[in-house]
């Protein structure tokens, strides 16, 4: 399975549009374009297929983790331990 296929597959299963993929992918500081979004669904014998590279899913999946959970809260590195 690609990772075109997962891409596709998540966006079914989550039920988003391509402003939501731009968005989580936003949250992970991952810019892309709708162009370049729509190039990864197309199918592969089209002209304008574009493989999803690791970088994407990668930041797609840490976004989506942001998305769902939150934000990563910050460390206090001026707490004294017990």
């Amino acid at each position: 399975m690609s990772n075109n296929d997962i891409m596709k597959k998540l966006r079914v299963a989550l039920k988003f549009t391509d402003d939501d993929i731009v968005e989580v992918l936003n949250l992970a500081n991952f810019r892309i374009t709708k162009t370049e979004l729509g190039a990864i669904f197309r199918n592969e014998d089209h002209p304008n297929f574009k493989p999803c590279g690791d970088q994407i899913l990668r930041n797609f999946l840490n976004g989506l983790i942001i998305y769902k959970r939150g934000p990563k809260p910050a460390v206090n590195t001026n707490e004294k331990k017990p």
